[in-house]
């Protein structure tokens, strides 16, 4: 029987589990990517960026400026008016969150063909002069030319060939590897009118890239068309503020900058003064604010200002709209329906003051290690048995717990996003096999025990172990053992009287009780043999106090065996049938033994050998020759040293030639404490002491006092020192040699 069997299965599966989980992490699908970013969204649900008064203002075309000034598009002299005025109230640079690509369709020049078969020319002289300008894209251009503020105008790449290029004044240095293959290249462009671009200090891409969810969480600062780099209005909007004409942008492969596995791609970008933390696409991760109105200025209020604005003074305006009807919402981390236009403003404000989240290269790399060290940390310490499942999982729940706690503090302290999730969710994945398996094993041991020890042991010892299987050691130990052997008195005369049937039952009913008595008090049951019983104390599980209860329980077997004659005296009489009375004999010896799995590979059971198992076992045989019902070694009595104890011999048993003291034990510390007893006591030693003196009649006086003693006591021990009384008698007779010990050398078993 392999109790402690299933280790393997223990520790693989949670390994499997383990390994798969690290591959999947490393292949890391766009399924667990979103499910990181997720993470990443509570995140700054939980802790989002503290908006700080910046030099950037969203000039928003809201619903109430709709109201007023009408729909959208506005005529290019209306957006030329507010121009004018923003640059009027102090703005350092004006930048459109819109594209100019299409020909302003109230310009008096496009009525002009409209109305020319019509008699209408004093229709057309009107309008010419209400608007004060016949092209007013053309006004819209030298607006932005004649101002003193700086102007970036946007574009829109797409995927179909429009046939045309986007224009650009910003230039690009290199560090490292091509940056144009992490980016996605487009074919197409939507550009401004060429007026609108030529009267621009700068030009950036107005596009916004989602993630599958439709989510913004990176803003892309470099766009490619047809193998050329362009800079995003964000980007560009910051080289122009700083009067840069380059951008740096640094790749993987740049000095100081190392590709880990498969995180290769754009590094930074620096543009003047300032370094833009990028992800490989290019893309500035959102450190989102959520909605802030100190953000906002409604465009009505700019144009209808009669004084100077002071939140415009020096600031970047970004032209933009909030409008629900002009579809340019955005979903941000903590803004279902943001302004596209704020989005530009939000990663203008990380990068003047420097707070970019950053996703380093090597956390895909942390975190497999995590995931790895976790995991085998976990799945050691439910593969190791002496770690009980509890403080196991405490500690792999803390190291979760820790986990998530560090990533949280690399958040809010460092700005740095690390997937503790992931790792964690493994983690438990791998605790819950791991902890699952060993429940299954520690069940399936506890049953094998169960079944194992459920006839030999007592239920209160069975669950003991049951608890804590480690306790059992199978492969054999050596351990101080408590032996008892108990066996019917004249059993094959009994049995030559009975039939196989009765011979069964009278067994049946004497071993029963019995091994109910052994049983109670924490005895194991090694085997029956016939009429006799083996049983041992202190094996598989510590009992202290082992000799104590071994007995103990040969005392009451003693008291039993008397309820139990009177019971099949009456069942004889009820069956018509003779009276059978049992005696016993019990031996019990304490010492080591080798305790374990005894047998062959088809059968084996749990039992004890060596030396102590044969003299208990001799001991017991010596019951009939002193005629007492309990024979002890010296090492059991000196278990007992305050129970009702005789001296019987010093003897040498069959087989061995080291004499040994055996005893007799008639009662516990009440019988002990009793004064008769201790006259007895002091009799029977009187006359062992005078026995071995070879004084033979003083010897015989012992006797004959201590026999009445114990008749007075109500113990039978006639037989016992009727058996000194005939030694005494041989030894006058025929006188042993002058060398004589004292010590009997018995014949029999």
């Amino acid at each position: 029987m392999k109790i402690l069997g299933g280790k393997k299965l223990q520790l693989i599966f949670p390994l499997l589990i383990l390994l798969s989980a690290v591959g999947f992490r490393i292949a890391d699908p766009i399924l667990l990517e979103e499910f990181r970013l997720r993470i990443f969204d509570n995140y700054q649900r939980l802790a989002p960026r503290p908006y700080q008064d910046a030099p950037v203002v969203v000039i928003d075309i809201d619903e109430e400026t709709l109201k007023r000034h009408g729909q959208w598009p506005w005529p290019r002299i209306e957006v030329a008016e507010l121009v004018q005025r923003l640059s009027d109230h102090g703005a350092a640079l004006i930048a459109y969150d819109v594209v100019f690509s299409e020909p302003d369709r109230t310009s008096p020049s496009r009525l002009l063909g409209d109305l020319a078969s019509r008699d209408a020319t004093g229709q057309v002289w009107n309008l010419i002069r209400e608007s004060g300008a016949l092209d007013h894209d053309l006004h819209f251009a030298e607006t932005m030319a004649a101002i003193p503020a700086a102007t970036v105008a946007g574009f829109i790449l797409t995927q179909q060939d429009t046939g045309s290029a986007p224009p650009s004044r910003a230039g690009f240095a290199m560090a490292g590897d091509d940056p144009i293959q992490f980016l996605t290249d487009f074919e197409g462009a939507v550009a401004n009118l060429k007026p609108i671009d030529e009267a621009a200090t700068g030009i950036g891409s107005l596009n916004a890239i989602t993630d599958s969810d439709g989510v913004v969480r990176r803003v892309p600062m470099l766009v490619a068309h047809k193998g050329k780099l362009y800079p995003s209005l964000t980007a560009e909007i910051l080289r122009v503020a700083q009067g840069a004409s380059t951008f740096v942008v640094k790749s993987s492969g740049a000095s100081g900058e190392e590709a880990f596995g498969e995180a290769t791609g754009i590094v930074e970008i620096k543009v003047g003064e300032l370094v833009l933390p990028t992800d490989k696409g290019g893309r500035v991760l959102l450190h989102d604010s959520g909605p802030v109105a100190a953000r906002s200025l409604p465009a009505w209020q700019v144009m209808a200002a009669e004084q100077p604005l002071p939140r415009l003074e020096g600031a970047i305006a970004l032209i933009g709209t909030s409008a629900v009807g002009l579809k340019d919402q955005q979903t941000t981390p903590l803004d279902p329906n943001a302004a596209g236009v704020t989005v530009h403003a939000q990663i203008l404000e990380q990068a003047f003051y420097g707070d970019f989240l950053h996703r380093p290269d090597w956390a895909d790399g942390l975190e497999v290690l995590l995931l790895l060290f976790l995991g085998l940390l976990i799945v050691l310490l439910f593969a190791l048995p002496q770690i009980a499942t509890l403080p196991a999982t405490i500690f792999s729940l803390g190291i979760v717990g820790g986990g998530v706690a560090a990533s949280w503090y690399a958040y809010t302290d460092q700005n740095l996003l690390l997937d503790p999730i992931y790792p964690g969710i493994m983690g438990i994945a791998v605790y819950t096999s791991a902890s699952f398996l060993r429940f299954v094993s520690t069940e399936r041991e506890r049953k094998q025990i169960r079944t194992a020890f459920g006839q030999y042991m007592a239920p209160a010892l069975i669950e003991r172990l049951a608890e804590d299987p480690g306790q059992l050691r199978l492969g054999g130990e050596i351990r101080p053992l408590t032996l008892l052997f108990c066996d019917i008195r004249g059993f094959t005369t009994i049995s030559e009287r009975l039939n196989a049937e009765e011979l069964t039952h009278l067994i049946n009913c004497f071993l029963t009780p019995m091994t109910n008595i052994i049983m109670s008090r924490e005895g194991t049951i090694d085997k029956y043999m016939g009429d006799c019983i083996m049983a041992f104390w202190n094996a598989p599980l510590d009992v202290p106090e082992h000799g104590r209860l071994g007995v103990d329980s040969a005392l009451a077997m003693r008291e039993r065996l008397v309820l139990l004659n009177s019971e099949l005296k009456l069942e004889a009489a009820a069956k018509k049938q003779p009276d059978i009375e049992l005696g016993i004999g019990i031996g019990l010896n304490s010492g080591e033994a080798c305790v374990g799995n005894v047998g062959s590979d088809q059968r084996f059971d749990y039992s004890a050998l060596g030396d102590t198992v044969n003299l208990a076992s001799r001991l017991e045989g010596q019951c009939k020759t002193y005629g007492v019902e309990i024979v002890i070694s010296e090492s059991t009595k000196d278990e007992v040293p305050d129970y009702a104890v005789l001296e019987l011999d010093l003897i040498t048993v069959k087989g061995k030639t080291v004499p040994i003291r055996i005893f007799t034990v008639l009662g516990d510390r009440e019988k002990a404490a009793n004064p008769t007893f201790r006259s007895l006591t002091g009799d029977n030693a009187a006359m062992i002491a005078a026995y071995r003196e070879k004084c033979w009649d003083d010897a015989a006086e012992y006797a004959a006092s201590a026999r009445r003693l114990a008749a007075e006591l109500g113990e039978k021990l006639d037989e016992f020192y009727g058996l000194y009384d005939l030694r005494i008698a041989e030894a006058k007779e025929n006188p042993p040699p002058d060398d004589w010990d004292g010590v009997y050398v018995s014949r029999t078993k």
